[in-house]
């Protein structure tokens, strides 16, 4: 099984690309699951035409623990599993301890044996990798790390704190970083400026996300790319992407 927690600096563009990643590995033939871990609830939603499934946070605070995982879970585009973990009511209680409750109940209600993925992706809010924001790269959930940055000089910032909090993280048996995706902002020299920041963290550039219209005009209609026309070259890039980190896995 391949499982992966995406990072990067908040308004990166970790959703789209998480998303279009597991729009991408379900076309490829895997049965893919997706866990948006941020209290926005909106990782999923262009898996769902739109509409994210039921925070499990809030289900808890409604209902209780739920008897079983199905209800909370929503199927999407090309049979990916989508879960959203949520927040707390906001200015009362703790996201980060929130993260440990839901996973404690995914862990409870046995979800990756009851569905048995290929792939699974952790969507985590913004740069902060500390306490329940670092529960995805824990032993038995992820085992690699993608960063999304740009070329901006806080995108860059935000990216060199998660992988030195990473490298802390090194001897707990934790996730370990796979590398860097650019999604470009087509800034100057910015192919440049992340090339040379990659090999200052002793890592490298897996894949370069362009700027494109399409990205916008998908999800207007609760869609990645991939769905909306697989053949865009947009989608290709996408899902030539997914490909290699298969490849990365078998190695």
């Amino acid at each position: 099984m391949l499982k992966i927690a995406v990072y990067g600096k908040g308004g990166i563009g970790k959703s789209t690309i998480t998303s279009h990643l597991s729009a991408s590995f379900a076309t490829l033939g895997k049965r893919v699951m997706q866990i948006g871990c941020d209290p926005k609830t909106d990782s999923t939603m262009n898996l769902l035409g739109g509409k994210s499934p039921k925070p499990i946070l809030r289900y808890i605070e409604e209902y209780g623990q739920p008897e079983d995982i199905e209800e909370i879970v929503k199927i999407g585009f090309k049979k990916v599993i989508c879960l959203e973990v949520g927040g707390p009511t906001p200015g009362i209680g703790c996201a980060g301890r929130g993260i440990i409750t839901a996973f404690e109940l995914l862990d409870d209600l046995g979800v990756y044996q009851r569905y048995r993925p290929d792939v699974v992706l952790y969507d985590v809010l913004g740069d902060v990798v500390c306490g329940g924001f670092a529960v995805p790269m824990r032993e038995g959930y992820a085992d690699k790390v993608l960063v999304i940055t740009s070329g901006e000089k806080l995108a860059l910032y935000a990216a060199e704190n998660i992988i030195q909090a990473i490298k802390n993280f090194s001897d707990r048996n934790y996730a370990r970083l796979s590398g860097l995706i650019l999604n470009r902002r087509n800034i100057p020299e910015e192919i440049e400026k992340v090339g040379n920041f990659a090999k200052k963290m002793h890592t490298k550039i897996l894949g370069i996300i362009p700027k494109d219209e399409y990205i916008n005009r998908a999800e207007l209609e609760g869609k990645t790319t991939v769905e909306l026309d697989e053949s865009l070259p947009i989608s290709q890039t996408f899902i030539s992407l997914a490909g290699v980190l298969l490849e990365e896995n078998q190695c």
